[in-house]
């Protein structure tokens, strides 16, 4: 006998209209049995995997909290505050929320006032989340991290090149938010991640700055952009399913979604410095380096799962955590989809930044102190990425200054990454 929610359920699928005639329970009993699997394109399968248990918040002193509280308010107060912030910011010890401020509005002016459940765009922290997916792809034993990129791709014509020299930046390969333009693209038409990978194979010979794998660090966009399509050649689902199946839904983040090129009408706006809006262009469709949307709570949990041992092991998370950048002296490192500073004695401030038109974002993850600092915005905000000096409330992490996106760039780049 069909329940009431699968009778709701398949009465809201697209696939309903064509079975009207047919007695309900009865086409509610087919579209279970036949979709079970939960491969087919455009259905949902939310139940596919059941929601994690994630361990209880730990406690955390009186004295403790209100050290906290005080710093972080502090902070905000003349670091954000004062500098126009539009966004939201949360501090986590234990799992537990010790500080949460959110201030502004979606739109610029509007009466759409930003809360704890309003998404928006991460930007380059999204990378952790396409990071992560390819590693349980990894643990589950569906690739290798050492396999060519070509393996999956065959006509990729880049010797070399494996999934590991994507998630840390070695590949060599160009960024496509230039070399796409330089090559000449449409820009009246979306980009997609597999228009950036048909160019990198059929233009090959027209594009510069192409460096041999693994000889250097190099931060590129399409290392990501490539990484989504290897999730969906690996998975079978598209890399907007993929993660909502395996990490928003089961963690329940429910604010948590990632945009394409179907959901471009539907982009919440960003805003530069003085609180101009930023057009959407014909990047803005590639996903996987960017485009998650979600908010600082959400990405608490997103915290939490990391540690909770319930999706990865151990093993995983050491390859992800590893400093793989270590040609140059000092602190800063990139593992697999995460920066970190790497301190005297070993001690890690594992992070990412984020910055995409306006939007811009910082998680800050302390593993030893089980501490995290998550601020978003939707309005270009520099002082985002000095959110690091709050990590010295729960530990000795004084040293070199933590990069921010922009220090990637050279100084006539800063303004492109932002049209």
């Amino acid at each position: 006998m069909a329940t009431i929610r699968q009778t709701i359920f398949i009465m809201m699928n697209p696939l309903f209209p064509y079975l009207k005639n047919v007695c309900l329970t009865t086409a509610v009993l087919l579209f279970t049995a036949c979709h079970s699997s939960g491969n087919q394109p455009g259905t949902s399968n939310t139940d596919s995997i059941p929601p994690y248990a994630l361990p209880a918040p730990q406690p955390v002193t009186t004295a403790d909290q209100t050290r906290i509280k005080q710093a972080c308010e502090a902070w905000y107060d003349s670091a954000l505050l004062r500098s126009g912030f539009n966004g939201g910011m949360l501090v986590a010890k234990n799992g537990n929320i010790i500080f949460e401020k959110y201030r502004g509005t979606i739109h610029l002016p509007g009466n759409d006032i930003i809360n704890e459940n309003t998404s928006m765009q991460i930007a380059s922290t999204s990378k952790t989340f396409t990071a992560m997916a390819v590693l349980k792809l990894w643990q589950d034993g569906k690739l290798d991290i050492d396999d060519d990129f070509k393996k999956y791709f065959p006509a990729f014509n880049y010797p070399g090149v494996t999934i590991r020299s994507l998630l840390n930046h070695r590949s060599g390969l160009p960024n496509y938010l230039y070399f796409m333009e330089y090559l000449g693209w449409d820009k009246t038409k979306m980009l997609t991640n597999e228009d950036v990978l048909q160019s990198l194979i059929t233009r090959k010979s027209e594009l510069k700055n192409i460096a041999p794998p693994n000889k250097h660090f190099s931060y590129c966009n399409t290392n990501y952009a490539l990484l989504a399509l290897l999730i969906e050649k690996v998975s079978g689902k598209k890399y907007p399913r993929f993660l909502k199946e395996n990490f928003f839904n089961p963690l329940r983040m429910k604010n948590s979604m990632v945009y394409g090129a179907a959901d471009i009408n539907q982009l919440k706006p960003s805003y530069d410095g003085r609180g101009r809006i930023m057009p959407v262009n014909f990047l803005d469709a590639v996903y996987g380096d960017k485009n998650v949307y979600t908010t600082p709570r959400d990405l608490l949990l997103w915290d939490r799962a990391l540690r909770s041992g319930l999706i990865f092991s151990a093993k995983t998370l050491e390859q992800a955590y590893t400093p793989y950048s270590n040609e140059r002296a000092g602190v800063k490192n990139y593992g697999l989809g995460w920066r970190m500073n790497v301190l005297p004695g070993g001690k890690k401030m594992i992070y990412h930044n984020g910055w995409w038109h306006g939007s811009n974002s910082t998680f800050i993850r302390l593993l030893d102190e089980n501490a995290c600092i998550i601020i978003i915005g939707n309005k270009f905000n520099r002082n985002i990425y000095h959110a690091k000096v709050l990590a010295d409330i729960f530990g000795n992490y004084f040293g070199e200054e933590m990069e921010d996106e922009t220090d990637n760039l050279r100084p006539q780049e800063n303004d492109s990454l932002v049209k």
